[in-house]
């Protein structure tokens, strides 16, 4: 067992090529089992590279609005109260719409194997209308 006592300290959540934009992240719970559990938020704009998880991922928006988008899809937009599961290896990105912070906590499960830059062109997709892929 581990209790986690988070804190108030701000640190960057991975190098600078791993995101465009900048995003701080507090570490909820350090590497336990192949497991971390991050809260990060992405200013406006920002967001990650493209990347996968070994065994998936879970997101749960905290506050603030944003985008997802696994890869040859458009994106889908992200607001507080949305939980998403990203399948392991599925290739994809997530962070902050062009006018808004978000802020989500991240579960990893397993390694993150990171990717190339997400364009401006990918980024500034259509989203789809209500969020959901079609």
């Amino acid at each position: 067992m581990k209790i986690a006592h988070p804190h108030p300290v701000r640190n960057a959540p991975g190098k600078a090529s791993q995101f465009t934009g900048s995003a701080l992240g507090d570490s909820i719970l350090p590497a336990a089992d192949g497991v971390i559990i991050n809260q990060v938020t992405f200013e406006p704009g920002a967001r990650t590279h493209w990347h996968t998880h070994e065994h998936g991922q879970i997101l749960f928006v905290v506050a603030g609005y944003g985008l997802i988008c696994p890869d040859g899809e458009a994106p889908s937009r992200l607001a507080p109260g949305d939980w998403v599961w990203i399948p392991a290896g599925e290739r994809h990105w997530h962070g902050a719409a062009p006018d808004s912070f978000l802020t989500h906590t991240a579960i990893s499960l397993g390694t993150t194997s990171w990717s190339d830059e997400v364009t401006a062109e990918e980024y500034s997709s259509q989203p789809h209308p209500e969020g959901e892929p079609s």
